[in-house]
């Protein structure tokens, strides 16, 4: 035998030297749960490890990750069922959640931080959009997205993220963002978001799941790939900075077709329910959990995603810093 593929394998070492896909801690994105009360901290049950926070909490949490190398994260917020309506009124309103963004980056200037512009936290009908007579309403709903990321752009986060999949969001968003001199300010486009099962956790995490129906008038179907590269030049097109695709695990093929036919750099969500499952059956014995869990990441990675945005990055980082692999 000429070519004995194992001699590259026989040494750890040598094992590194060929190596071909490599995860740092700066590739990592880390979400974070914001609750009002600025001191507490609840753990979410199907998610465990993972808590619903105020902002102090979230302040000495991001200090941690940053001296772990983490200096990304995209922040979430709980709103109270009292405070939500079919508008999304909270949602645009100098309120909690875009004062404590604007904390954060007063704190932390050195960090990256991702907004979420979505209506689904602050709706009392659980839908990413406004509900006329059960219809999700396309055009209303980007009005109120267009003053949502002006209103976090206005408190300093470094991207918006229109997590909503109307169509032409990313165009308006851009347009009222440079005429309202924030041309720095980037957008990270959930381009292929899935109407997926693996969201669950996120929902108990928000209590925003819909109260009737299902997101699938909105939400891409898991079957179709082609359409994914159609939303990504829509985005290209309308001025998106970042590509995500959402979720990651089952759509590693979709990562790979996006990068592979565009330069824009490509995000990739390793969702709740992807964490929650690797949680759960390395709590059971069932799998080593870290070994699975540093197989999905670079699987993710090597899938061409430039950036993964998932909740294990701060277990993933500490073990990195500790080189305990």
């Amino acid at each position: 035998m000429l070519k004995r593929p194992r001699r590259n394998r026989k040494s750890e070492v040598i094992r590194n030297l060929v190596q071909e896909t490599v995860l740092l801690p700066q590739n990592l994105i880390y979400p974070l749960f914001l609750i009002e009360q600025p001191k507490e901290k609840h753990e979410i049950h199907s998610m465990p490890g993972i808590y619903r926070q105020g902002k102090f909490c979230i302040f000495d949490e991001i200090n941690e990750c940053m001296n772990l190398g983490i200096r990304s994260f995209v922040v979430f917020p709980v709103i109270p069922n009292e405070l939500k309506d079919k508008t999304a009124t909270f949602g645009v309103k100098n309120q909690f959640y875009v004062q404590t963004l604007k904390e954060i980056k007063t704190r932390f200037p050195e960090c990256c931080l991702i907004s979420d512009i979505a209506m689904d936290p602050y709706s009392s009908d659980g839908h990413d959009g406004i509900v006329e007579n059960g219809k999700i309403i396309n055009d209303k709903t980007i009005e109120i997205l267009v003053k949502m990321a002006l209103l976090h752009a206005e408190h300093g986060v470094d991207f918006v993220g229109p997590s909503d999949m109307m169509d032409g969001r990313v165009l308006a968003i851009r347009q009222a963002l440079d005429a309202n001199g924030f041309e720095e300010t980037g957008i990270m486009s959930y381009t292929a978001k899935y109407a997926s099962g693996f969201y669950g956790p996120f929902r108990d995490a928000l209590d925003s799941a819909p109260k009737f129906g299902d997101k699938k008038t909105y939400q891409m179907d898991p079957a179709n790939a082609r359409e994914a590269l159609m939303e990504m030049e829509l985005d290209n097109q309308e001025g998106a900075d970042i590509l995500m695709v959402k979720p990651a695990l089952s759509y590693l093929d979709v990562i790979h077709r996006l990068k592979t036919n565009c330069y824009t750099p490509i995000a990739a969500y390793n969702v709740s329910g992807e964490y929650a499952m690797v949680k759960a059956a390395g709590r059971n014995g069932w799998i080593d959990e870290k070994k699975v869990r540093d197989e999905i990441l670079i699987s993710i990675k090597r899938a061409g995603a430039d950036m993964i945005l998932t909740y294990f990055a701060k277990e993933w980082a500490l073990d990195y810093k500790n080189q305990n692999f």
